[in-house]
């Protein structure tokens, strides 16, 4: 009986920094952890209250005295209430007094006791813990919504007979600590099953669900395994601005950084219309200003998509130009004196024009030219104003730079990372998988084992046209020709059902790449690849980088880029030049390819895209 009473009070240790213990230790510990009393806290994911036994009737003559003992009078009443009711409706009807007088005392009655069973998660793993709550620690309807927060002690135990799950342990509360309770009727989680999407508007309650937890923790792993792939082979880590002054590839839309709006800077009065002090000027201004960037997206832009929403945004401007020369032949000459707002960048914080940086490779060069190996991890900005499942606004991106290497060396570096990054969530993340292979996606496991194992097929632009020109029984939406860019339709095919493995295109046309990629030796093609997986799409984009200082001020002048951004850039060739190559990873991306989705937006905790900035 005493080692039964120190079994009892036997404490498991808790976390270093709480009181409490994570369920993941205390699930994986299972029986063995039976007898010992924890503190743990989670949220409630489901909730069902068990009626305990009733209490036998009161003695009758023959019975013994100790039959009866403590049975107070409230516990005789509570196990005839069954009863009661039989009478009820035997009596019958509103009208009979009798009937008013027994309903009276029933509802009188404290409720039975019960024993409130609850599925508790704290998001370290995918199962719950089933934890039990007495009617006489807490009312049940204190702790049984869905969402509600709870911090307890108690006992570890074997699942109790009578209470049914699947669960090779339980913890019985012997004293609540915290409660924060839900308003239900508000609460978005409160409906099982919600489909991700449905969640956008509440993206503060998505990680509360298990799909998304088990996304964070494979995300969470993929990140370890990033730092631990390039820390094992002799990298180190750089951080990157996300401030800069230079376009890093020549063609993006950027997000521009000021403080000066709503700063009025008083030049002179000039007459407007009533469109909100936007004049016609402007207009055609912005007009002349996106034509050339849709020329340049013409002759430079990879994706086909930013060219098509340049296009359209030009097709806007040209709407409102309409409008308001329209508007002007019809107004009777009367106008309005105000005063326009211009923009001195001379006076804004950084004293000149900066936007958030869309890629941090020009900038990593400058410590591969002094370091060796570096790469970086963190956001980059696209203001594209695209509808698309595989980019947003702000995505992570992992980049590297390789000092003295070409572009094999590139090559073999991505397919080394890809299966190991793949391995590692294999070996760590096996819960998450299994679950999400129920939930998501039943081809995950399979596609990340096939990922590590198998090799990648290596083929030129040019081969990928030949190829994708010999299908004869799918009809593409854009045509094949050569200078063209491929399209995410001729990239899924080619691995999904010509080569059905990762697909590595390279030496593309220079009109398609980034004016820093080095020109090879025809004149007509740079050093550049992309990496493209199944289902993922193109996860990589890679490049040798030009170090010849004539070769890059030529390809600056070719595509009217303003030189005097890219003076420091051009330094690194003035001064030690070194042959380099390295690549960029969309690790959203990445993540997407491991859990089986298909939105970008679902694998990242607060997405951002054109129209929607939640929270």
């Amino acid at each position: 009986m005493a080692s039964q009473q120190a079994a009892t009070e036997t404490r498991a240790p808790h976390s270093k920094y709480s009181k409490r213990l994570i369920l993941k230790t205390v699930l994986e510990g299972g029986t063995g952890l039976v007898g010992q009393t924890i503190v743990i806290g989670g949220w409630v994911k489901s909730s069902n209250e068990v009626r305990k036994e009733p209490l036998p009737p009161p003695a009758v003559a023959g019975d013994t005295p100790a039959a009866a003992k403590d049975v107070t009078c409230v516990e005789i009443l509570q196990t005839r209430i069954p009863f009661f009711r039989s009478i009820m409706k035997v009596l019958g009807g509103n009208h009979n007094p009798g009937r008013g007088k027994l309903e009276s005392i029933v509802q009188q009655l404290p409720p039975p006791p019960s024993v409130v069973v609850l599925q508790v998660s704290d998001g370290s793993c995918v199962p719950s813990l089933q934890v039990l709550v007495d009617s006489s620690i807490a009312p049940p309807i204190q702790v049984m919504a869905t969402g509600t927060c709870i911090l307890v002690e108690g006992i570890l135990q074997q699942p109790t007979v009578n209470v049914r799950g699947k669960h090779a342990i339980e913890l019985r509360v012997e004293k609540i600590m915290h409660v924060g309770t839900v308003v239900q009727d508000k609460y978005p989680l409160s409906k099982k099953r919600l489909p991700l999407d449905m969640l956008s508007d509440f993206p503060h309650f998505r990680p509360r669900t298990t799909t998304v937890a088990s996304i964070t923790r494979i995300r969470h792993s993929l990140t370890q395994a990033t730092h631990t792939f390039f820390l094992n082979n002799g990298f180190l880590y750089v951080d990157m601005p996300i401030i800069t002054t230079t376009d890093s590839e020549g063609f993006s839309d950027k997000f521009q950084v000021t403080t000066l709006l709503g700063k009025a800077i008083k030049k002179e009065a000039i007459a407007m219309d009533d469109t909100g002090g936007v004049s016609l000027e402007t207009i055609k201004a912005s007009i002349n200003e996106k034509s050339k960037q849709v020329e340049e997206l013409k002759r430079t832009e990879s994706n086909r998509e930013a060219l098509v929403a340049a296009l359209q945004d030009l097709r806007k401007t040209n709407e409102l130009a309409a409008q308001l020369e329209a508007r002007e032949k019809s107004k009777s000459g009367t106008s309005v004196k105000t005063e326009r707002v211009k923009v001195e960048f001379s006076e804004d914080f950084f004293s000149r024009q900066t936007f958030l940086t869309a890629s941090g490779r020009l900038h990593l060069e400058s410590y591969a030219c002094a370091l060796g190996n570096v790469y970086s991890f963190g956001p980059r900005f696209r203001a594209q104003k695209l509808e698309s499942k595989k980019q947003v606004a702000e995505m992570w991106m992992i980049e590297l730079e390789i000092a003295f290497s070409q572009l094999e060396d590139a090559m073999n570096c991505a397919d080394d990372f890809l299966k190991f990054v793949s391995k590692w969530v294999l070996e760590n993340c096996s819960e998450d998988l299994k679950f999400l292979s129920k939930r998501v996606d039943p081809t995950i496991v399979d596609r990340l084992l096939s990922l590590t194992s198998s090799s990648f097929q290596r083929i030129s632009y040019a081969e990928a046209m030949e190829v994708l020109k010999q299908v004869k029984n799918k009809n593409f939406e854009a045509k094949l020709e050569l200078g063209m860019p491929l399209t995410e339709e001729h990239e899924s095919y080619l691995v999904d059902e010509i080569y059905k493995r990762p697909v590595i295109i390279h030496n593309y046309p220079k009109e398609l790449q980034p004016f820093y990629v080095r020109l090879n030796d025809d004149g007509k093609t740079v050093a550049a690849f992309d990496v493209v997986l199944p289902k993922a799409g193109k996860l990589i984009r890679a490049s040798q980088n030009e170090e010849r200082f004539n070769v890059l001020t030529t390809r600056i002048k070719e595509l009217n880029l303003p030189k005097e951004q890219y003076e420091w850039y051009l330094d690194l060739r003035r001064h030690g030049t070194v042959m380099h190559s390295g690549f960029s990873l969309s690790f959203d991306l990445l993540v997407v390819y491991a859990t089986g989705l298909i939105d970008v937006r679902e694998v990242i905790p607060f997405p951002r895209s054109h129209g929607k900035a939640t929270n």
